[in-house]
This record gives C-alpha cells, structure tokens and sequence, in this order.
C-alpha cells in the first residue's frame, strides 16, 4: 500500500486526487496539506508540510511554487520521495528541484497527462522531420483562474523542439509592440484564458504553402491527477534521481 500525502488538498486538484485514491486499489491519501487546513474527508488536513506526525511514502503537490521550499526540505530531511506537479516554477526553483533530486527521488514534469507527452514526443519528430524550414508557433489555452502565462506545458512542449534544432530557437512570448517581420530563429507562444477551459495546446509548424498542427485537448482534470497518482505509485522505492512521464512510460512498456 501507497501512503500518499497531497500538497494542496483542498484545491481542485488536491480533491480530483484524493477521489481517485480511493476509488484505486494499492494507494491511499494518508494526509492532506494545505493553509486552509479544512477537512473534507476522512484524512487529515495539515497548514504545514511539518505538522504531519507521520512520515508518507510519497508526497504529491499540485499547490503554488511559494511551497517549494518547505516541501523539498521536509523530503530531504525525511528521504520522502517527491512528485511536483505545480507549474509556474522559476529557473531558480527548478534548479532546486535539480539539486534536491541529488539526494531524494523527484518526479517533474510540466504536464502530468501522458497525451501530452506523447505530443511532446511528436512534436520532436516533426521538428527532426521539418527542420528549421517551418515557423513554429504554440498557442495554449486555460481556465480564466490560471496565473502563470505562457503554461508549463509550452514552455516544455518549446524546449523540446529547441533541444532537437540545437537549442538554436529563442522564445517570443508577446508580439503586440513588436513591429517587423517574423525571425526564422522564433518560436513563438501565446496564451489564452477564459471560461473553464481545462487545458488546449496546439504546436504549428507553418512552412510554404503548408501548414501542418500538432493538437491535444484536456477534457477535464482527471487526467493530470491520474497521472500523478500514478507517478506517486512509481516514483516510491526509487533511488534518488529526476524521473519524468517518459520514465514510467519506458517501465510499462517493459
């Protein structure tokens, strides 16, 4: 059995998760924190990653990247494995997350969804296939509650594209002050939110006379959450180490 702790348990994915854990056999949500500190099912919901009385196998956060710290402690400290599911993180605290990872097993992605790691992964091939020949751009669209614009998942989906051109492109996250003709060396992202949009992203490669659009569309939240429960299930007896979707993607397959 999985003892899993959820990091901002009283958000809406912190409650999706809980959900799934119980409906799942081989898990279950030990304890909940978050600052509101309400309860809303039968385990406990604590204000601070400290107050746990009790060590969890794993620790899942989908809360706010102001709670990095304290979470990376508390695991390092305790050898607790980590699954980060936040978005909005800084360089600065994803090189924590690196350095930690040093010492602890963390899971990281910028999407728990495995179809959109598998546009990822075809958004590599097309750009292996395509070259610098196509102008790609990455339009996203999210509910109008989300904060951080562009959302993780472009800016994963615009890093893997650049790691295949040789890291050669440079992001253009605005277009509105900027006057002159497109580079050949852009990729270009852009954001939209409104209503309850769950989570759309599509990946344009524009060439001559052709364009050719790489999409996904998240039809509700189940999907990040099942993918971090899963990740929290595969991430426990794990030695220290940065794992991804395509690391429990290459164990299921074997």
């Amino acid at each position: 059995m999985t003892r899993i702790a959820i990091s901002g348990a009283c958000g809406r994915m912190g409650r999706v998760i809980a959900r799934l854990c119980k409906e799942r056999d081989g898990c279950e949500v030990c304890a909940g924190i978050d600052k509101l500190g309400e309860q809303y099912d039968t385990f406990p919901v604590y204000k601070s990653v400290f107050d746990m009385p009790e060590k969890p196998d794993v620790i899942i956060d989908f809360s706010h990247p102001s709670a990095l710290d304290d979470l990376l402690s508390y695991c390092k400290m305790n050898g607790v494995p980590a699954v980060l599911a936040t978005t909005g993180y800084s360089d600065e605290e994803r090189a924590k997350i690196t350095s930690a990872s040093e010492e602890i097993p963390v899971f990281f992605t910028f999407n728990m969804s495995l179809g959109i790691n598998l546009l990822v992964e075809l958004a590599r091939k097309a750009a292996q296939v395509l070259g610098s020949d196509f102008d790609i751009e990455i339009l996203e669209k999210h509910h109008n509650q989300k904060k951080d614009a562009p959302s993780g998942t472009a800016i994963m989906i615009a890093e893997a594209i650049n790691e295949e051109l040789g890291n050669s492109k440079h992001y253009v996250y605005d277009r509105h002050s900027v006057r002159k003709p497109r580079e050949k060396a852009e990729i270009g992202m852009s954001a939209i939110r409104g209503g309850t949009i769950v989570g759309e992203h599509d990946i344009i490669f524009a060439g001559h006379d052709e364009v050719i659009t790489l999409s996904h569309s998240a039809q509700s939240r189940e999907v990040f959450a099942a993918g971090a429960v899963n990740a929290a299930v595969y991430l426990c007896g794990k030695p220290a180490g940065l794992y991804a979707m395509s690391d429990l993607i290459k164990e299921d397959k074997q």
